[in-house]
C-alpha cells in the first residue's frame, strides 16, 4: 500500500472490503458495476489530460511556492474592503476546526443547537449595529445582498404602484463600482430600470419604488441621510443603505436615519481578505418583511418539554417550496464566515468593538493633520476610515507607493483615496505621509503617538447601545471564548462525528492537506483589487483551476466568479440569454424544467427573466421524454434553454440524455446542466458529451470544500466555446469574455480563497484518482441499496437495476401505521447519525449519498441503524409511547428519575453495540416547527421576555 498517495486518503472502503461490497451488489468487478450503471453512449474512451497526482508533501512543496508569489504589501484600497484581524481563538477553534467546516444547513435543529446558536449571535450582532430587527443568517456578499434588497421591494410594492407600472430603482453615484455592477446584473431581466444620480440633488418621483446609497460612500464621506429618506418616504420609496459594519460602532443607525433595508459585508469582523471572499454578507430590514427576506433567519422556538431550542425560520420563504413563485434562489449562503464574524463580536464586545472603531477612525485623523501640516487638504467634510487627497499625479503617487510596497486607489487622476483599517497602526500613518510627501515634493511631519480626538461631529454620532445582551459581555478571556465554542460544538454533528448521508448534498471528505493554505497569510491577505502582479500566485492557481474543470466537464471555458451553486444556475442562464441576444434572438425567454427539479431552478430561471415550462416525469422517475419534446416543438420559437440535472435529481443515469439534449437543439435552445450530481460523472462521462452547452459546478460539493453549516459554496460555469465570450466580468479588475455579462458576485474571482481547496483536491487525485473516486461513489451507494432494499423500496434505478452515486429510500407505505418519514429522521440522531436529505425530491421518503470516502464499516454502521429503525416501525403501536415519535432522546431524558415509557432506556439510547464508543447526545428533543413561525424571535433576547 502506497501510503504516500492521496487518493488511498481520500477514499473510504479498503482493498480488502471492495470485494465483500461487489459480491452484495451482485457484479464481479468495479468495471461491471460502472458498465451497468453508465450508459454505453456517454461514458468517456480516454482519460482526462490533467497533470500527474502530487502526493501531499509534494502538493505542499508546490502551493507554498504559488503563495510566495503574491505579494502582502499594506493596502489602504477600500472599496468595500479591509485587511481585518482574524482573533487566534477564532482562527484556531473554528475556521481550522472541521467540527465547525464539515457540518451541513442547519435543517435538522436537534443536532445542530451550536451554529444555530451561534447564527442567532450573529443576527443579534447585525440588529443592534443596524437598528432594524430582522436580519438573516447572512448572504454571499455585498453586491448580492444589495441586488437582493432591490428585488424584495420590487416585489413587495403597493398595490397602486404595482397598477402603475413603478419599475425605476434609484442608485447613488457613490455606491461601489462592483454593487452597482450586481444591481444592473439583476435588473435588467426584470425590467427594472437603474436612476443614477447624486443623491443631495436628485429629484425624486412617485415613478420609483426604492433607492440605495452607501454609507460612508464609497470614497469615505459620511452624509446623514435622514431628511433623504424622509423625501424619499413622501412618494412611497424604500431606502436601502449599504452600510460599513465597523462605522455602525460609532456612526447614527440606519434605523435611525429611517431606512426600511440596511445590506452589507461582514469581512471587518475577523474575516481574510482572501483575495474578495469568501465573506458574509449581511441582510436587515423590518419585521413586516419576514415572509420576503431571503435567505436563512435562526429563530428561538422550544422543543417538545418547552425548553429553549433553534431552528432556521418560516422555511416556506424557500425555494424548494416557492419554486418559480420564490423571489430570490439564495440557498448557500456564508455560515462558516458569519459565525467567524458573529465570534468577533462575542470576543471583542461593545467596548471592544468601539475602540477598534475609535482606533480606525483616530488614525485616520492622524493621517489627515499630517497631511494639512504638508499643506495638504483631503476633501470628505465627514469621515470615518477613508480620506480623499487631491494629488498632482495619482498614477505617479500610486507609482511611489507600490515602490514602499503600498497601495494606495486611484480615484480619478488627481485624486487618491486612502482607507484605514484594524491592522493599521501610527507607523503606517508616517509611511503613507512619507511617500505622499515624495509624490507632492512636501516635507513630511511624522507621528509618536495616536490622536486621541473625536472628529465625528455629533450629529452623526450614534446615540443607541449596542451588544448589550449577555453572550456579549462574557467571553473576552481567551480561557473562556475557548471553552464557549467548544460548548457550541458539542452540541452538533458534523463529519467529525459520522457519515452525513445527505442527498444531493456530497458531503465528502475535506482533507487537511487541503484546508491548510487557508490559513497561510499570503493567501489571506490579498485584496481582490491590488495590481495583478501582486496577486500572481492566485492568477496562477485560478487560471490552472479553470483550465482543469474545463478539462473535466469537456467544454471549453471557466468562471469561478458565481460564489454559490445558486448563483452559478443564474449566471449559467444570464449567459445564454446574452447569447440568444447576440443572435438577434432576445425574445427566447421559455425555459423547460423538469418537475423533478431542485427548486433553485425555476427560482433562477425566473430571475434570468425567463417563463418556466414544467415537463412531466415518467412513472420510473425519468423526464418523460415525449412530453419535452411535444413542449420544445411547441415553443420552439421562443425556446431559450432546458435545465436539467445530471444523474437526475432521482439518483439515475437516463440513457435518453442524449436524445434529450438534441431534442433541445433542434428547436433552438440551449442545454444548461445542474452540476449537483457531479461526483457521478467526472472522469467516467462529462456535461459536453452529453451534449450541454454550459453546467455550474459544487466546488462544496464535487470538489471537496466543505460545506461550512451552510457555506460557502462556490457555483463556477463552465461553457462550450460559443458562449465563452459571455462569461461574466468585473467592473475594477478585468476578468470575464470579451462580452462579458455585467457581474454576478461583488469580487472577481468570486470566493477566490477556498478555490485553493479544490485546485489541492484536483492536483493531488490526477485523472486516476478523480475517476476512482466517482466510481467509489458509485460503489458505496449501491453496496447500501443492496443492503436496504431488502428492508425497504428503493424508488428508482436506471435500466439495468442499478443507482448512480445516490438512492431514493420510500417510507411512504409506514405513514398508514401514523410513522412519519420525519420520525425516521429524529430517529436516526438516536444511533448518531444525521438523517439523509428528507422528502426531496419525492416527499415521504429519504436521499441517501454516501460519497466515495466513506468506509464499509461506516457504511454498515449506517444500514445497520435503518434495518434497526426497520424493527421499530414493525413493533409500533402507541404514538405516545413510541421510540420513534419520542425521538431524539436527550441526556436529560435518559437520566431522569423517572421513565414512562414502555421501552427502556436502552433501546431508546443504544439500541446497537457500536452506538457505547460513538454515542451522540442531542442537546434538545423534537422541535416545535410551528410554534417558532407563529412567534418569530430572531434575536437572542431572554426567552422570558416574549412570553
Amino acid at each position: 500500500m502506497k501510503t504516500n498517495a492521496f487518493v488511498l486518503r481520500h477514499i473510504g472502503p479498503s482493498e480488502s472490503s471492495v470485494q465483500e461490497m461487489l459480491n452484495s451488489i451482485g457484479v464481479e468487478s468495479l468495471d461491471e458495476l460502472i458498465f451497468n450503471t453508465i450508459p454505453d453512449n456517454i461514458r468517456l474512451e480516454n482519460g482526462l489530460d490533467l497533470p500527474a497526482p502530487l502526493n501531499e508533501q509534494e502538493f505542499t512543496a508546490h502551493i507554498q511556492g504559488l503563495a510566495n508569489k503574491n505579494k502582502q504589501f499594506k493596502t489602504y484600497i477600500g472599496l468595500g474592503y479591509n485587511a481585518a484581524i482574524t482573533p487566534a481563538v477564532i482562527q484556531r477553534n473554528v475556521f481550522e476546526n472541521p467540527s465547525w467546516y464539515t457540518s451541513y444547513t442547519p435543517y435538522q435543529a436537534e443536532i445542530s443547537q451550536g451554529r444555530l446558536e451561534a447564527l442567532l449571535n450573529f443576527q443579534t450582532m447585525l440588529t443592534d449595529l443596524t437598528g432594524l430587527p430582522l436580519v438573516n443568517s447572512s448572504l454571499l456578499d455585498e453586491g448580492t445582498a444589495a441586488a437582493e434588497a432591490m428585488i424584495m421591494l420590487f416585489s413587495t410594492r403597493s398595490r397602486a404602484q404595482k397598477k402603475a407600472g413603478v419599475h425605476q430603482f434609484f442608485v447613488s453615484n457613490e455606491v461601489l463600482p462592483q454593487t452597482i455592477d450586481i444591481l444592473k446584473t439583476r435588473a435588467t431581466p426584470l425590467h427594472i430600470e437603474l436612476v443614477f444620480g447624486d443623491h443631495q440633488t436628485i429629484t425624486l418621483s412617485k415613478d420609483m419604488f426604492g433607492a440605495i446609497v452607501q454609507y460612508p460612500a464609497k470614497n469615505g464621506n459620511v452624509y446623514d441621510y435622514t431628511q433623504f429618506i424622509s423625501k424619499a418616504k413622501e412618494q412611497d420609496i424604500k431606502v436601502v443603505v449599504a452600510a460599513d459594519l465597523m462605522s455602525l460602532a460609532l456612526l447614527k443607525t440606519p434605523a435611525e436615519m429611517g431606512a426600511e433595508v440596511a445590506v452589507g459585508t461582514t469581512q471587518r469582523f475577523g474575516i481574510p481578505l482572501g483575495y474578495g471572499g469568501p465573506h458574509a454578507g449581511y441582510f436587515a430590514t423590518n419585521e413586516s418583511y419576514k415572509r420576503q427576506i431571503p435567505g436563512r433567519i435562526i429563530g428561538i422556538t422550544k422543543d417538545v418539554d418547552g425548553n429553549r431550542a433553534l431552528r432556521m425560520a418560516l422555511q416556506t420563504r424557500e425555494q424548494h417550496i416557492k419554486r418559480e413563485k420564490a423571489t430570490s434562489n439564495i440557498c448557500t449562503a456564508q455560515v462558516l464566515l458569519a459565525n467567524m464574524a458573529g465570534m468577533y463580536a462575542v470576543y471583542h464586545g461593545p467596548t471592544g468593538l468601539k475602540n477598534i472603531a475609535l482606533k480606525i477612525n483616530s488614525l485616520a485623523r492622524n493621517l489627515e493633520v499630517g497631511l494639512n501640516l504638508m499643506g495638504l487638504d483631503q476633501v470628505n467634510d465627514v469621515y470615518f476610515d477613508t480620506v480623499q487627497i487631491p494629488v498632482k499625479d495619482a498614477q505617479n503617487t500610486l507609482k511611489i507607493a507600490t515602490e514602499n510596497e503600498i497601495n494606495f486607489l486611484a480615484i480619478d487622476a488627481t485624486t487618491i483615496g486612502i482607507s484605514i483599517n484594524e491592522m493599521s497602526s501610527i507607523s503606517d500613518i508616517n509611511a503613507i505621509l512619507t511617500v505622499i510627501a515624495t509624490s507632492e515634493n512636501k516635507e513630511a511631519t511624522l507621528f509618536e503617538n495616536r490622536s486621541d480626538e473625536q472628529i465625528i461631529p455629533e450629529d452623526f454620532l450614534r446615540k443607541s447601545t449596542y451588544l448589550t445582551h449577555e453572550v456579549f459581555n462574557s467571553y473576552q478571556s481567551e480561557t473562556e471564548m475557548m471553552r464557549y465554542i467548544k460548548r457550541l460544538e458539542k452540541k452538533d454533528i458534523s463529519l467529525t462525528d459520522s457519515m452525513i448521508s445527505l442527498g444531493s448534498c456530497t458531503m465528502k471528505l475535506n482533507a487537511a492537506t487541503e484546508m491548510l493554505p487557508l490559513s497561510n497569510s499570503n493567501w489571506q491577505n490579498i485584496h481582490p483589487f491590488v495590481p495583478q502582479d501582486q496577486a500572481a500566485g492566485y492568477l496562477e492557481m485560478l487560471k490552472n483551476l479553470e483550465n482543469h474543470l474545463s478539462e473535466i466537464t469537456g467544454f471549453a471555458a471557466t468562471s469561478l466568479q458565481p460564489n454559490s451553486g445558486a448563483n452559478g444556475e443564474y449566471t449559467g442562464l444570464l449567459v445564454i440569454r446574452a447569447y440568444h441576444q447576440s443572435k438577434n434572438q432576445g425574445h427566447r425567454n421559455i425555459c423547460l424544467i423538469p418537475a423533478s427539479a431542485h427548486g433553485t431552478n425555476p427560482a433562477s430561471a425566473v430571475m434570468a427573466g425567463m417563463k418556466v415550462v414544467v415537463t412531466k416525469t415518467s412513472e420510473n422517475g425519468n423526464i418523460d421524454v415525449n412530453d419535452l419534446r411535444e413542449k420544445a416543438v411547441l415553443h420552439k420559437d421562443n425556446l431559450a434553454a432546458l435545465m436539467v440535472t445530471y444523474p437526475s435529481t432521482h439518483g439515475v443515469f437516463e440513457s435518453e440524455i442524449k436524445e434529450i439534449t438534441e431534442i433541445i437543439h433542434a428547436n433552438g435552445g440551449q442545454v444548461y446542466m445542474d452540476g449537483a450530481n457531479m461526483n457521478a460523472q467526472v472522469g467516467l462521462t462529462n456535461p459536453g458529451l452529453i451534449g450541454a452547452d454550459v453546467c455550474h459546478l459544487n466546488l462544496h460539493k464535487t470538489f471537496a470544500i466543505p460545506h461550512g453549516g451552510g457555506g460557502p459554496g462556490v457555483g463556477p460555469i463552465c461553457v462550450a466555446a460559443h458562449l465563452a465570450e459571455f462569461l461574466p466580468s468585473n467592473p475594477v479588475q478585468a476578468t470575464g469574455g470579451k462580452n462579458g455579462i455585467t457581474a454576478v458576485a461583488a469580487a472577481p474571482y468570486g470566493s477566490a480563497m477556498v478555490d485553493l481547496i479544490s485546485y489541492s483536491y484536483i492536483r493531488m487525485l490526477g485523472n486516476d484518482g478523480l475517476k476512482a473516486s466517482t466510481t467509489f461513489a458509485i460503489l458505496n451507494a449501491n453496496y447500501i441499496k443492496s443492503k436496504l432494499e431488502k428492508h425497504y423500496s428503493i424508488l428508482y434505478t436506471g435500466e439495468m437495476g442499478f443507482a448512480a452515486h445516490e438512492m431514493i429510500v420510500d417510507f411512504r407505505e409506514f405513514k398508514a401505521k401514523g410513522v412519519e418519514v420525519t420520525d425516521i429522521a429524529k430517529r436516526l440522531m438516536d444511533y448518531g447519525f444525521h438523517a439523509p436529505t428528507v422528502s426531496f425530491p419525492v416527499a415521504g421518503t429519504l436521499m441517501i449519498e454516501p460519497t466515495e470516502s466513506e468506509s464499509k464499516e461506516e457504511l454498515d454502521r449506517f444500514i445497520n441503524a435503518l434495518i434497526q429503525i426497520k424493527s421499530e416501525i414493525e413493533a409500533y403501536t402507541t404514538e405516545g409511547d413510541s421510540v420513534l415519535k419520542n425521538a431524539p432522546h436527550t441526556l436529560q431524558m435518559l437520566t431522569s428519575d423517572t421513565w414512562p415509557y414502555s421501552y427502556s432506556r436502552k433501546e431508546a439510547a443504544f439500541a446497537l453495540d457500536y452506538i457505547a464508543d460513538r454515542k451522540y447526545w442531542p442537546t434538545v428533543r423534537r422541535v416545535d416547527d410551528a410554534y417558532g413561525d407563529r412567534n418569530l424571535i430572531c434575536s437572542c433576547n431572554p426567552i422570558e421576555d416574549y412570553l
